[in-house]
């Protein structure tokens, strides 16, 4: 197996652990960070109906864990009610995708078009 090989299965195998930190980040720390902001009287962003461009500002926002002066989303509150796990989820979910783009970025300096 040559470093081609090797980088093209390395990418096919990050996009499913991004798949799968995408699942579990959104269904078990942003379903009950959003639970917990519900009963606050705190709902999901309006803007974000479906595209879900949410979940990679709370997990930055756990991951950081510092609330930003100016946030589309409520930091305080998600700061509040993530609890170690999700640290852990937003952790595997940021650091999935990172990997994903440096793994792809040098396949495309190497071998991208000439």
């Amino acid at each position: 197996m040559n470093l081609y090989d090797c980088l093209m299965l390395s990418i096919l195998l990050l996009i499913f652990l991004i798949a799968i930190a995408t699942f579990c980040f959104s269904r078990i720390s942003v379903k009950y960070i959003e639970n917990k902001m519900a009963k606050e009287g705190e709902l999901p962003p309006e803007w974000d109906k479906g595209i879900g461009a949410r979940i990679t500002m709370y997990a930055m926002v756990i991951v950081a864990k510092k609330a930003a002066d100016v946030s589309p989303v409520n930091d305080q509150l998600i700061l509040r009610y993530a609890r170690k796990k999700d640290w852990y989820l937003a952790l595997f979910f940021l650091g999935s995708f990172v990997a994903f783009i440096c793994v792809s970025a040098i396949a495309y300096y190497l071998y991208g078009s000439e």
